[in-house]
């Protein structure tokens, strides 16, 4: 994930059942920039702090984004000694990444995939593995699949969605594209799209054989997703400020931001004055200071919360029910708004709505 699973929040995501955690998707070229370095690198990956790849961030993959074979090894050569394994990310749909021409948008260059994959499982101590998206075809998609085995990607992780799913446009992972891959090659595979829920992890096992579940966004909503819990989001939000405040390692303050904003998004919508006052901090300053602005209007919404909380799970409890959670229908639960949940975003207007407006 882009700027979002930084060292506070793996520590946060561990100890809610995540078992292997991926490093933000770091540029490889920049990584090793003359003019950025070292500034550049403690930011995506500081090693100087001794955390990051430390005894309380393994097992840990470092993921890179990268076009060229040589500044790729280079990069990776750097980090190998802190990781378990180094990842290439093929899968990243965003404009920057078809701006800079890596993540899916070397879909079209399979000579270059290869070589990016093999100089990588050639030369490094550790293992390479690799992220991609599907094609409209599934037969293209497993040639894809065996053409990185080949090349000796150790570990494949299959976004079920092509290039074009993203945003509002998103739509549903294809498990079916996952599982051929998965009865294509031999080096384990992990699957990701359509995990929101914990019941969705033994449904997608399920579904497509594979060895393993990524979660990226129903992560970021709720971290404890692989626990199988929808704690309070603010108790979660608090926690993570404490791990951001207790490290060496520095978070970036939009890092901060982002994931206190997912973690709130169920309540925020009825507490306008608060978002508008987690919006206004600057992050500039003192990271200290910054979390105790945090902290301080996270503290305000427990209390708002704590005021609504009580008297909906009384009510349940009298009729018998002491869960909050609806069951799972059609992909979907209901969820009480001070508790952690997964976003599903609106789809695309309509050609109706949109003439209509």
């Amino acid at each position: 994930m882009v700027d979002q699973s930084e060292l506070a929040w793996r520590i946060l995501s561990r100890r809610y059942g995540a078992q292997l955690v991926y490093t933000p998707m770091i540029n490889a070229k920049m990584f090793l920039s003359s003019s950025l370095s070292p500034k550049f690198r403690r930011k995506v990956f500081d090693q100087l702090a001794g955390e990051e790849g430390g005894p309380e961030d393994r097992p840990l993959i470092v993921q890179f984004a990268a076009n060229d074979p040589d500044t790729l090894l280079e990069a990776a050569r750097l980090v190998q000694g802190s990781c378990d394994a180094v990842d290439i990310n093929f899968g990243c749909p965003q404009d920057i990444a078809k701006k800079g021409r890596y993540g899916c948008f070397l879909q079209d260059d399979w000579d270059l995939v290869f070589s990016l994959i093999n100089i990588l499982h050639e030369n490094l101590d550790v293992p390479v593995t690799a992220k991609f998206r599907v094609f409209p075809s599934v037969e293209r998609t497993v040639a894809y699949a065996q053409l990185m085995e080949r090349a000796g990607a150790q570990l494949l992780t299959v976004h079920g969605r092509t290039r074009e799913q993203r945003g509002h446009n998103a739509g549903l992972a294809d498990w079916a594209q996952i599982a051929a891959v998965k009865r294509a090659v031999k080096v384990p595979v992990f699957a990701n799209g359509n995990v929101l829920y914990f019941e969705d992890v033994a449904r997608c096992l399920e579904a497509t054989g594979c060895d393993g579940v990524m979660s990226a966004e129903g992560n970021l909503y709720n971290p404890a997703l692989f626990a199988g819990t929808h704690p309070a989001h603010c108790d979660l939000a608090l926690e993570y400020l404490g791990i951001v405040r207790r490290l060496r390692t520095r978070t970036a303050p939009s890092a901060v931001k982002g994931h206190i904003f997912k973690l709130l998004r169920p309540a925020l919508e009825g507490n306008k004055d608060l978002r508008n006052r987690i919006a206004e901090i600057t992050g500039r300053g003192d990271l200290e200071g910054v979390v105790g602005e945090y902290e301080e209007v996270v503290r305000e919404f427990r209390g708002r919360m704590e005021a609504t909380d009580a008297p909906a799970q009384k009510d349940a409890a009298a009729a018998g029910d002491p869960s909050p959670l609806g069951p799972l229908t059609d992909g979907k639960r209901a969820v009480p708004h001070w508790l952690a949940q997964p976003y599903f975003r609106p789809p695309p207007p309509t050609k109706e709505m949109q003439q209509g407006a």
